[in-house]
């Protein structure tokens, strides 16, 4: 059975598990505000699969580069912030797409009203000269 990523499913015991950790570290990462895992009416902790990975995330950052909780704190901070700026940068890029094909239909839209009528070239002033009375 699937469920949705961030829909809380896991106790803590399973969670705990699947992120490889002890259930008390899972208890003081959601003190310290870096978990936030749904409650059930009962108020027990439901970790969800989103939670499971960002758990996973924080033993990376723990363990594999040495970061401390304050640390932690800030990269995943960071990451989430670059998260949002690559969404908005994603949005832009499609807004600006759609502005594009907008502007060229619009151009082609004005090039197909022209007239066209030949209209033989004389250089600048050459009207004018033609209609002077001749002064010979």
């Amino acid at each position: 059975m699937q469920f949705p990523e961030d829909q809380g499913v896991f106790m803590i015991s399973v969670a705990a598990r699947l992120a490889g950790m002890h259930p008390q570290t899972l208890r003081i990462y959601e003190e310290r505000g870096l978990i936030k895992p749904a409650r059930s009416p009962k108020q027990t902790r439901l970790y969800s699969q989103r939670d499971v990975e960002r758990l996973k995330r924080i033993q990376e950052l723990t363990t594999d580069f040495g970061l401390n909780l304050a640390g932690v704190e800030r990269v995943l901070a960071l990451e989430e912030m670059m998260a949002a700026m690559q969404q908005r940068i994603e949005r832009l890029a499609r807004r600006a797409e759609q502005i594009e094909r907008e502007m060229l239909a619009r151009v082609d839209e004005v090039h197909r009203s022209y007239r066209r009528e030949l209209v033989p070239w004389q250089p600048p002033g050459a009207a004018l000269l033609r209609e002077l009375p001749d002064e010979r």
